[in-house]
């Protein structure tokens, strides 16, 4: 509904993983390019992880889909509480096969044979698992076996785990070691910086088919104050903004109503995780105020109340 009066041609803050919309920085390009080589090289297991919202399921289909869709195949697990027959079955399924029988040899049999067929016709094979760390320990090692299924130089799946920080504790388990020895590469998603929040609002409003001023500088800043640099909060904050500045008819956006959506999201607002420069008073006329009257300005008593350190 705010296309037209910011004119743009997309919705720009989208929450969902559009590769379309992905802003290739220099930190974003080096991972691109060892997840497509970790992948292309089949080597076996290769593993990303990140905070919450900072990229990474955006980042797998980014690399997938960069490879000849003749050529690459692809079971993409996005949950993983599943038992051993659950997830083969699962992972047969996305690869398009039909199971003829639900028992784990039967279901390993057929995998096999079609990796090896694959294989002769120069295919690739991946398995990407997304929210990894979640995975039980038992699933992670029958994974783990998965990747025996090799020629004498290859391996015949490529597996991708990709998962938050807690990943990476659950892989140092002395349980999974051997798992953790077959770790080919390992990348990182970051939240971002300052500068690197405004540029990569600006690519997406450029994406979506604006160059106008959407937002004010310091409501850009606010946005990385509050969001802490996560694309993810950074979406779902400039989305709520763009349709409440719609509502009130008011461009470029200012920092009020940035504040607003952070209220209406529930998103952490105590005033010291905001620079001076963005801390202004609720009517937008860029004054600086001290924290305790920016409190009194953007809550109300239930906000006071649950935050009694303040």
């Amino acid at each position: 509904m705010y296309k037209s009066f910011f004119n743009l041609q997309a919705c720009p803050f989208g929450s969902s993983p559009d590769p379309q919309f992905l802003w290739v920085m220099p930190q974003i390009r080096e991972t691109l390019s060892s997840l497509q080589y970790g992948i292309a090289a089949r080597k076996g297991f290769v593993v990303i992880t990140g905070e919450v919202g900072t990229g990474k399921t955006t980042l797998l289909k980014t690399v997938l889909n960069k490879f000849d869709n003749d050529r690459i195949s692809t079971a993409f697990v996005f949950n993983p509480r599943l038992d051993v027959l659950d997830f083969l079955e699962f992972v047969l399924t996305d690869f398009g096969i039909t199971p003829v029988a639900r028992t784990k040899s039967a279901m390993l049999i057929q995998l096999n044979r079609w990796l090896v067929e694959r294989s002769r016709n120069n295919g690739v094979c991946v398995i990407v698992i997304d929210e990894a760390q979640n995975l039980s320990l038992d699933l992670l090692e029958e994974i783990r076996l998965l990747t025996n299924i090799e020629t004498s130089s290859d391996k015949l799946v490529q597996i991708v785990l990709a998962g938050q920080p807690e990943l990476e504790e659950k892989l140092s388990d002395p349980s999974v070691r051997q798992l953790r020895q077959r770790v080919w590469m390992w990348c990182k998603t970051h939240a971002l910086t300052s500068q690197e929040t405004k540029e990569y609002i600006a690519q997406r409003l450029r994406l979506a088919g604006t160059t106008d001023r959407v937002f004010t500088d310091d409501a850009v800043h606010a946005v990385h104050a509050y969001s802490k640099g996560v694309p993810r909060v950074i979406n779902l904050l400039c989305e709520h903004s763009l349709i409440n500045a719609y509502v009130e008819q008011i461009k470029p956006i200012p920092t009020h109503i940035i504040e607003a959506a952070v209220l209406e999201l529930a998103l952490d607002h105590r005033p010291f995780f905001l620079p001076p420069k963005a801390l202004t008073d609720s009517q937008g006329n860029g004054s600086p105020l001290d924290a305790s009257n920016f409190i009194e300005s953007v809550s109300n008593e239930a906000y006071v109340e649950s935050q009694p350190n303040l």
